[in-house]
């Protein structure tokens, strides 16, 4: 081990006096907290209300259409509910606090230390996590440097975005997790409600034209002509539809081009 390595794993000395507006900053912080944790317990959550808030929430199309993500690894897609969602549910939920915070930026070694934690402060039980986030973005199969300070930031936010999540769902109960995502999926295949099925599939259509994707293109993909699209179906095009535009997923990874084959080019040269 060399002596910088040695040097950097060293914590950086305390600083031997503290000012004014620090010493009152920090009373205020567990003064904050101390009132949080009494009001906590004096007004405890009611179960049947918090799951009746959940359930209002996860029927509103603005919230499904955003509680679901799609992101490619590897040959696959990867996909899970969102920091929108765990937010939604925290709230619902009551008498939790939650937030990510950047702990240390080290420009020489490209990284910051950050924490992301969720307290449920009528339970005390808490969730955190510390984790380093290089300063850099894997991109055409190697990872390349961020120079940009706002890249640096808005990396470092959806790295913490991901681990807020976690620490959110940790102190949810599974069950309560569980029926929201359900409500939610229930809320994408059921549309909007009182619209025919054929007037979805066609607003469905034509949103995905809009971005340069065919209806071939979504046919291939979900195996059935448009009129046989089911409602999951259409909740499932909402996710991917949303992915794109958010950019969690390129619209050439969900619908690749197709492949021509042998017959195909054999045919167009006898055409010929």
């Amino acid at each position: 081990m060399s002596y910088q390595e040695i040097e950097r794993m060293t914590p950086a000395t305390a600083p031997s006096r503290v000012g004014q507006g620090t010493a009152v900053e920090q009373s205020r912080a567990v003064a904050e907290v101390q009132a949080a944790v009494l009001v906590a317990r004096q007004f405890p959550r009611n179960e049947a209300v918090c799951i009746a808030k959940m359930q209002t929430a996860c029927a509103q199309q603005e919230l499904a259409q955003r509680a679901f993500f799609r992101f490619p690894r590897g040959t696959s897609n990867v996909s899970g509910e969102t920091i929108q969602l765990a937010k939604e549910l925290a709230r619902c939920w009551g008498n939790i606090q939650f937030g990510v915070a950047e702990l240390r930026r080290d420009e020489e070694y490209g990284e910051s230390e950050m924490q992301a934690w969720a307290w449920d402060m009528e339970s005390n039980e808490r969730s955190s996590t510390t984790f380093i986030v290089p300063h850099a973005r894997w991109a055409k199969g190697k990872a390349e440097k961020l120079a940009d300070f706002r890249d640096v930031y808005e990396n470092n936010a959806n790295n913490g975005a991901r681990r807020l999540r976690e620490m959110i769902f940790t102190v949810l109960p599974v069950w309560y997790i569980e029926q929201a995502k359900t409500a939610c999926a229930n809320t994408l295949a059921n549309g909007a409600g009182d619209v025919p099925r054929p007037q979805r599939i066609a607003q469905a259509i034509g949103s995905f034209e809009g971005i340069g994707i065919t209806a071939d293109q979504i046919e291939t993909k979900l195996g059935r002509k448009s009129d046989k699209w089911t409602d999951v179906d259409l909740g499932q095009l909402q996710v991917i539809f949303q992915s794109i535009q958010r950019g969690e997923v390129t619209k050439d990874e969900e619908f690749p081009a197709p492949r021509v084959t042998t017959d195909e080019i054999t045919g167009a040269k006898a055409g010929a």
